[in-house]
């Protein structure tokens, strides 16, 4: 999954791609690096950033969402807490919903993406990003994560969304310690007894910069490149990066590793 963030504000790319043409170039560009799905975000989720009008929000994706969908064989999801957005978004062409509040922002989503029969990525979140990251604290983080995802598992499916559309994320930097970061990576074997597909996204986290000593997110592409590597191994299913092409060879690497006997 490549993220195209539509934004001004992005942690990492800061405003990089909020220009509609240099957005339907980076999607073009992700898809021949190897993405799957190309992800857009109108709204910036980084630690201490403040929401967005669902004006704006719309925008700044519609256009994007409309171009690239002509253009790419991939999937596109559209990143936000907002039903009115992904509503937009799925009639415009995207075919998934990246929730980062796993329909807990807004009581109208479950519906929207029922009503759509998209596919919808439910992930963990403590708070909101304006105030996530204020001392979060877990009696167990992979427990506690698993627990609050089975919830909204549950909800998914009680207004209609069926079983084979829906994939988790255990939600990494949003709302976490570098501590509960590390524990969600060694802890995928919680999260694969909920019995859906994974999605994680590490890419030029700050948890990463912090371990590693690099302040800047473009100083943090090794540290991205292990930890995708290592969720994959544990048996992660979608890896959210902003480094597509480059990650794909690592990932082939690991397939390669973890299918040995399998070429036998």
């Amino acid at each position: 999954m490549g993220v195209l963030n539509v934004t001004p504000d992005s942690f990492y790319d800061k405003g990089k791609f909020f220009d509609q043409k240099k957005a339907v170039k980076r999607a073009l560009d992700m898809e021949r690096e190897g993405a799957d799905i190309i992800d857009v975000g109108g709204e910036s989720t980084r630690p201490g950033a403040v929401d967005v009008s669902v004006d704006e929000e719309l925008k700044r994706v519609l256009p994007v969402i409309r171009a690239i969908s002509k253009k790419v064989k991939a999937a596109i999801s559209i990143d936000t807490r907002k039903a009115k957005v992904a509503d937009a978004a799925l009639k415009a062409g995207a075919s998934i919903v990246n929730d980062v509040s796993a329909l807990v922002a807004d009581p109208k989503m479950a519906g929207v993406v029922a009503k759509h029969r998209a596919g919808i990525i439910l992930m963990h979140m403590r708070g909101k990003p304006k105030d996530m990251q204020a001392d979060p604290e877990y009696v167990d983080a992979v427990k506690d994560i698993s627990g609050s995802l089975k919830k909204s598992i549950d909800l998914a499916k009680k207004s209609g969304i069926k079983d084979d559309k829906i994939i988790i994320d255990p939600g990494i930097g949003f709302g976490k310690t570098v501590e509960h970061n590390l524990q969600i990576l060694r802890g995928f074997k919680s999260f694969k007894k909920l019995g859906y597909p994974i999605c994680i996204g590490t890419s030029r986290k700050s948890f990463i910069g912090k371990i590693l000593g690099c302040k800047d997110p473009e100083d943090r592409l090794a540290g991205s490149i292990a930890t995708a590597a290592v969720a994959a191994m544990n048996g992660a299913d979608i890896i959210r990066t902003h480094d597509v092409g480059i990650t794909r060879q690592a990932l082939k690497m690991v397939d390669s590793i973890i299918n040995t006997n399998k070429r036998r």
